[in-house]
């Protein structure tokens, strides 16, 4: 696993990679979190598949920012399409975790033939979303009032909050340090305020006409993103099926085995 950057559009977006150029590229995104989510299970998916964690503008590694309006899902799907071009994918499958969720139904939708299959794991669907202390920052007195310091304490406390064993401080501090920078809370805090069910509920009718292979990866005990919404999911759209495992809302973390056999298990029937 190797961190490398691609140029978009003028932008260099950070993402981490594993596995061989030659294998069957899988692109992964994150949401509120960033490319840390997928860290403990790279490796093990890099085993059969060229792994390609993007951090989107604005988060992560990456540089550029993110502003009210190209942090709409429908802006940050043209975003990863683009990144696929930057970086040759001409189809690929794709994985994503919460708000990257909704980013990668987007994709499927729009993006043609070029996506294979699609993994979601605890991921916004539906209805699902926002939660509470994301939709707050859609008040633009709330967004005002925020400081570097008080988005790092949120975060440290969503953070734990999402992985049902004890974080280490060490570990805690790894997954918040993008938001030490000014630019990283206001694009964190753009796609807070941009978040909404109707780009996820809006899409129903097409991934239902595409019926693209999916799985649903679950952490069963996950707070933010209820399963319940993962059962909802698979018996409306066809293709879709759902997989728990235990956990919260960053199973990765929680049962990295469980989640990487369910995703290349997932991937291999293609």
């Amino acid at each position: 696993m190797q961190r490398e950057t691609v140029d978009v559009e003028g932008t260099e977006l950070s993402y981490l990679t594993a596995g061989a150029s030659s294998a069957p590229p899988l692109v992964l995104l994150h949401g509120t979190f960033w490319s840390r989510v997928w860290q403990p299970v790279l490796d093990r998916l890099g085993e059969r598949r060229r792994c390609l964690a993007l951090d989107l503008p604005g988060f992560g590694r990456s540089g550029g920012e993110l502003d009210d309006s190209d942090a709409a899902v429908p802006a940050l799907a043209a975003t990863v399409l683009e990144a696929a071009d930057a970086l040759g994918l001409s189809t690929f499958d794709l994985a994503a975790h919460d708000i990257g969720g909704a980013v990668a139904q987007h994709v499927v939708v729009t993006g043609g033939e070029r996506i294979r299959s699609m993994v979601l794991v605890n991921a916004v669907l539906l209805d699902s979303w926002p939660v509470p202390a994301v939709a707050r920052f859609r008040d633009p007195a709330v967004r005002a009032g925020t400081t570097v310091e008080d988005l790092l304490a949120a975060r440290r406390e969503s953070t734990r909050k999402a992985v049902a064993r004890p974080l280490s401080d060490a570990e805690v501090e790894d997954y918040v340090s993008p938001w030490h920078d000014e630019r990283r809370v206001r694009s964190w805090m753009a796609m807070a305020a941009a978040a909404d069910a109707r780009y996820t509920l809006d899409l129903v009718p097409g991934l239902i006409e595409r019926a693209v292979p999916t799985r649903l990866v679950w952490g069963r005990d996950d707070v933010f993103q209820r399963i319940e919404f993962a059962r909802r999911y698979v018996a409306q759209v066809p293709g879709a099926d759902l997989v728990e495992v235990p956990g919260k809302h960053i199973p990765t973390e929680d049962a990295p085995d469980e989640v990487a056999e369910a995703v290349l298990d997932h991937l291999d029937r293609d």
